[in-house]
């Protein structure tokens, strides 16, 4: 089931806004506790069958009075968070079901519970994330591939630099996802569990089952969720999920940056590229003419938003106080959970836009020749002024009556060795022609491919 907003087409309807739904955060948390209640009975601290009666109202949360995700959230008003009216619930359940609660609960505290739930979630839906994102990495990587020979103008502060290769600006954006995609693994690798007790010293457990044992018992919680092991709480040290979060907005700037461009490329006046079309996308209330870049936009908006979200998040940390904070704690959740929304919707539209761009070739042919020879001007400064009659002095001129009389930079050189009685340079039409002036563009296309198809090799093995 996914949950949509009509304020937040960014990502409405996709996978993540599902992983990261009210129904799916009650899950998590009531998982948690059953793992929990699972691994204290295994190890004789509570009964087998109050773990089984645990497990089965996390199998079915609808079924239970008072455990519906809005009436926690009314109820959260409380005790500030919705674990305490979630607990009241599930006691009530095991009650009436004959169960008793030996496995609800013991030695955890609310933070515990609810930090592991948002580990869950930053780990389900950063799985997502990632799948999504390599799809678009593996779109802008044939990209390059495809286009490692389509000429096109690079720009420099929004003019004409020098001739490059389409292939050269997907292997660029290439370079940045992928790197984002790796920064986004290893952070969610590191995310580990977070169990602590009361006051982040795991003493109420250490009370019932010794230091060894409640070790002991910490490891086998996070093995049976499939987190990481932490070797100390982090109440208060919120670092693990600031390097989660960050990663995640990495990835989302890194889709942006690209997104951005294909904007701008996409301009009438430009024309360089065509976002794919779906029904009803694209379509305009008033202009009936108009397709608009619907998924760039998306993706863009989703860019501008994801740092809001983290400075919250890093805000929120450095108010943690104590050893258990009294509102910075409370102050991540919702953030963290549209960070994800976020860059999930992001990362979901870039897999299609990118896997379906259409490049259009002829119009960036058209495009560089524009500023005619003056887009070699750096070249021709180089390689040809010294051979001018006049020298490098005499070429600039030329570059200067070329702006200003329309005329071709080649022509007006031509000429002039003419009127010098000179001969000209042998290697002239090369020094004019844009393919000859690409410099290692084709070595670092080669190269962001490759690395970016062994890092998907390394996580697909």
């Amino acid at each position: 089931m996914t949950e949509d907003s009509l304020l937040s087409p960014s990502w409405a309807g996709t996978e993540v806004s599902s992983l990261t739904g009210d129904q799916a955060l009650l899950t998590a948390l009531l998982e948690a506790e059953a793992a929990w209640g699972e691994v204290l009975a295994e190890a004789g601290f509570a009964q087998a069958a109050d773990a089984q009666a645990l497990r089965r109202i996390g199998s079915d949360p609808r079924a239970v009075p008072g455990l519906a995700p809005e009436e926690l959230a009314r109820a959260a008003v409380g005790g500030g968070n919705p674990v305490i009216p979630m607990l009241a619930a599930v006691r009530a359940e095991l009650k009436a079901s004959g169960a008793g609660d030996s496995a609800l609960h013991r030695g955890a505290t609310s933070q515990d519970i609810l930090d592991t739930a948002l580990v869950l979630m930053v780990h389900r839906a950063g799985a997502q994330i990632l799948a999504d994102g390599y799809a678009a990495a593996g779109g802008l990587a044939a990209l390059a591939q495809e286009h490692r020979s389509t000429l096109c103008a690079a720009r420099s502060l929004t003019k004409h630099a020098l001739p490059t290769v389409f292939g050269l600006r997907a292997a660029t954006w290439l370079d940045g996802v992928s790197a984002a995609l790796k920064d986004l693994e290893r952070a969610l690798s590191r995310l580990p569990l977070q169990w602590g007790g009361a006051a982040g010293t795991q003493a109420a457990l250490v009370d019932f089952a010794g230091a060894e044992e409640a070790r002991g018992l910490t490891e086998q919680l996070a093995a049976r969720l499939g987190l990481p092991a932490t070797g100390r709480p982090w109440h208060v040290q919120r670092q693990p999920l600031l390097q989660a979060a960050s990663a995640v907005a990495g990835l989302s700037s890194a889709l942006g940056k690209a997104a951005g461009d294909v904007l701008m490329l996409q301009r009438p006046e430009v024309a360089e590229l065509r976002e794919p079309t779906a029904a009803g996308r694209g379509g305009s209330s008033a202009m009936p003419h108009k397709q608009n870049p619907v998924l760039s936009t998306l993706i863009r908006s989703a860019a501008i938003s994801t740092p809001g979200q983290l400075s919250t998040l890093y805000s929120a940390a450095a108010m943690a106080q104590d050893e258990r904070p009294d509102g910075g704690w409370h102050a991540e959740w919702a953030p963290l959970r549209e960070l994800l929304r976020l860059t999930g919707g992001a990362a979901d539209r870039a897999r299609e836009l990118f896997g379906g761009l259409v490049v259009e070739a002829e119009q960036m042919a058209h495009n560089l020749r524009l500023d005619g020879d003056l887009v070699l001007s750096e070249r021709l400064m180089a390689a040809l002024g010294p051979k001018m009659p006049g020298g490098k002095e005499q070429l600039k001129d030329l570059v200067t009556r070329s702006v200003q009389e329309g005329r071709s930079l080649r022509e007006l050189v031509t000429e002039s060795f003419a009127e010098a009685g000179a001969a000209e340079p042998e290697r002239l039409p090369e020094l004019f022609d844009p393919a000859d002036y690409l410099g290692r563009a084709q070595e670092f296309i080669d190269s962001a491919v490759h690395d970016f198809k062994e890092q998907n090799d390394q996580r697909t093995r």
